[in-house]
């Protein structure tokens, strides 16, 4: 079934593209946006304390402050695409970052539980909103090396916002306060709403007739894939076998079987299916979905680890990431580099070799320095593999389609996310649900560096060969 938007936007575009300072510009203020959105992810969890205290919350209502935001951007992100794509990037844009500035005004004045989860979810719509739209206008902006330069930056605050979302987290709860942790997105956000609008031309002509919007589309792969979220969230508190992991996975198996079936049929698909299984697309979503989980899985097992075992702070802990923060920089900064110079395949195994490496010396450190200093070597590998994926994932797109393969790589990124938390305290059990040990975190990041030396193998596969041509992702004209 397919419902009707009545006033759409034209494929057609007026192309006034910003020089080059006002492109700058722009992906300065569209990297502050994506930073609030990847930092909202981790940014909580060292305040979910300080927020059960004072909104006397129920201990089974706490982890849904975190896995609320998560399911309804992940769950979204395809949608958001796709939105883009027929209303554009601007428009979507700008939409999403208000949405979120509200919900995060809202979340941070929660007075209880239902408003505040209300909050988070909002959170969640706004970032699925900005989030495929801003990597849109990214890719569609910028083209040859400077192309690569932008997407390196982007790689490494999707990399390095996770862990300073720890820190930030830690500062501010331990500073002026929970509520922090969201009013510090409203003066933000708004700066950005305020000023992306100076340095986006309206590109956009509306058509004169009408666009159909693949509802059932929509509503299959967004319930299936917060459906993949919710199982996986579960994994580390209940384990692989429980009711609450199986009952959601199978029915995200079952959901996402349907809306392949609806996008066989649909007249206008929410996705089409050539897509999603074009092989640019493929070894991207691979990429994407193997770096993302080895760093969040290694940020997740990690703080377990100091803060339990070795008795860090929430914020001592956060300190400590910064190397692999940085290590994250580096490696997404080489990767921008590497990309326009280095066969694809060689990149993409490459950087996997270093992360498996890296992996391997944490799993044989024996005690903190030697953790943080593995992880550190893995994040760069890491953050070279982030720009792999996405310049894989968008290399050659057409404009039109830009908004749909941005959502695509973004669904799996917190589709990654998740799969690594679930991989890692689970191997790590005890590490998650009661007494974490130093053998736990070991097999834990063993299975991080086979799994990265296998992902590397089957990158030197399936990741499309040569180098990535100068004009690989176009202008927006």
């Amino acid at each position: 079934m397919a419902a009707t938007s009545p006033s759409p936007i034209s494929n057609d575009r007026e192309h006034t593209e910003p020089p080059d300072a006002r492109r700058w510009w722009l992906l300065g203020l569209l990297s502050v946006a994506q930073f609030m959105l990847v930092l909202d992810v981790t940014v909580v969890n060292v305040a979910l304390p300080d927020i059960g205290v004072d909104l006397a919350l129920h201990r089974g209502v706490m982890p849904w402050v975190l896995t609320t935001y998560t399911l309804v951007f992940g769950g979204l992100m395809l949608l958001g695409g796709r939105a883009t794509d027929m209303f554009g990037a601007r428009r979507v844009l700008l939409s999403g970052l208000a949405i979120f500035i509200v919900a995060s005004l809202a979340s941070g004045l929660a007075a209880d539980a239902g408003i505040l989860l209300a909050g988070r979810a909002a959170q969640g719509i706004g970032a699925a909103l900005m989030s495929p739209a801003a990597l849109s206008v990214v890719t569609t902006t910028f083209a040859g090396k400077d192309r690569a330069r932008a997407l390196g930056i982007w790689a490494a605050i999707a990399g390095a916002g996770s862990a300073l979302g720890v820190i930030l987290g830690g500062l501010l709860t331990s500073g002026p306060g929970w509520r922090w942790v969201f009013f510090i997105n409203v003066p933000a956000g708004l700066i950005v709403l305020a000023l992306t609008p100076m340095v986006i031309p309206a590109r956009w002509r509306h058509r004169s007739r009408p666009v159909q919007v693949d509802a059932a589309g929509a509503l299959s792969v967004t319930l299936a894939t917060g459906a993949a979220i919710y199982g996986l969230v579960n994994v580390g508190g209940h384990g692989w076998l429980a009711v609450s992991t199986l009952v959601p996975l199978a029915v995200a198996v079952l959901l996402y079987g349907v809306f392949v079936l609806v996008e066989r049929v649909a007249v206008a698909p929410l996705m089409p299916l050539r897509v999603l299984t074009g092989r640019p697309v493929v070894a991207g979503v691979m990429l994407m979905l193997v770096a993302t989980g080895l760093l969040v899985g290694a940020f997740y097992l990690g703080s377990f680890y100091l803060q339990r075992l070795h008795g860090y702070s929430a914020a001592g802990t956060g300190l400590a990431f910064l190397p692999i923060a940085l290590g994250t920089i580096i490696g997404a900064h080489g990767g921008s580099r590497a990309v326009t110079k280095l066969d694809g395949r060689v990149l993409a195994a490459g950087s996997l070799v270093v992360a498996a490496l890296g992996s391997g010396l944490a799993a044989a450190a024996g005690g903190p320095v030697g953790l943080v200093a593995g992880l550190s070597v893995s994040a760069i590998g890491v953050g070279a593999a982030l720009v792999t994926a996405v310049t894989a994932a968008l290399s050659g797109v057409a404009p039109d389609e830009a908004g749909t393969r941005s959502g695509i790589v973004n669904t799996f990124h917190e589709l990654g996310g998740a799969f690594g938390v679930a991989v890692l305290s689970s191997v790590a059990v005890a590490g998650v649900t009661g007494d974490i040990s130093t053998s736990g975190v070991t097999h834990a990041f063993t299975v991080s560096a086979v799994a990265a030396v296998a992902a590397a193998v089957l990158a030197a596969i399936i990741v499309p060969a040569g180098v990535a041509p100068a004009g690989a992702i176009p202008h927006a004209h």
